[in-house]
């Protein structure tokens, strides 16, 4: 095992002739895809992978310089991707994974077939013509909940971010995950996550994109797909699903894994 796989607790599942990396957002680790990964298998090869800085991923790792934009994820991928010797893939990613991917590609378009995109903002800031569902204050708020009890703080957005309580498995699951993260690491991730701006890399984005988006997302508002669909450079489709909550598939997959295996099998010609 290459030492970017180990870093990333590579896991590789299923055989196909076509790959499909999938990557988890903010506060996930790689067990986010569990309903979807058994309907992949039998057709696909299967790369799972957890980002730095992710609960499972040794915190040693974690430079908080590297990591102190996206590209430093974005770089990550493309390490993972030419170790594992991957000429080309079906990118799924979820939350800011998604911004992640697209970045990726900007840089190397050649390794990515298709970008699927699910709960995806390339910024999360209100901003003069742009709604990103958050103003600068609720963001001080959420940074500071962060600071001062990351336990209460993680039992608290689980729900809203979610769309659930706490009785909820996928909301426990969440919070599970959200709470294995070291909390300076979670902290410094949220700030980098919430406080990103990407709009401008949006028209470089020539790899075809799927856009897939819950009907009520805290994190994400719907007119957001539309404002990446509108922006990028390359062919994209936009699919609004009869879902809540920011981790869709997760908290609904009878509705989200039909809808992602429909936009991973057919591309946008099609």
């Amino acid at each position: 095992m290459g030492v970017v796989e180990e870093a990333h607790n590579v896991k590789i599942v299923g055989s196909g002739d076509q790959t499909i990396v999938l990557a988890h957002g903010f506060g996930t680790d790689q067990s986010v895809w569990k309903h979807l990964v058994p309907h992949l298998v039998d057709e696909y090869r299967v790369i799972l992978f957890d980002n730095m800085g992710a609960g499972t991923t040794n915190p040693d790792y974690f430079d908080f310089e590297r990591y102190s934009t996206l590209d430093g994820y974005a770089y990550d991928v493309i390490a993972l991707l030419e170790e594992l010797q991957i000429q080309s893939c079906i990118f799924v990613g979820h939350s800011v994974s998604a911004m992640i991917g697209a970045i990726a590609s900007i840089t190397r378009p050649d390794l990515f077939s298709k970008l699927v995109a699910i709960s995806a903002s390339p910024r999360y800031l209100n901003d003069t013509d742009y709604y990103g569902g958050f103003e600068h204050e609720d963001l001080q708020q959420l940074f500071e909940a962060m600071r001062s009890n990351y336990k209460a703080w993680c039992d608290g957005f689980a729900p809203l971010a979610v769309g659930g309580d706490m009785t909820t498995v996928s909301v426990q699951e969440f919070s599970r995950t959200l709470f294995n993260m070291r909390p300076d690491i979670a902290l410094s991730v949220g700030q980098i996550v919430f406080q990103s701006d990407v709009r401008h890399l949006l028209p470089h984005v020539t790899v075809p994109c799927h856009i897939i988006q819950s009907m009520k997302d805290l994190a994400v508002p719907v007119v957001v797909s539309e404002y990446i669909h509108q922006n990028l450079g390359g062919k994209s489709i936009v699919e609004v699903m009869q879902t809540e909550g920011h981790l869709p598939q997760l908290s609904s997959p009878h509705v989200v894994i039909p809808v992602l295996l429909r936009h991973i099998r057919y591309n946008i010609d099609a």
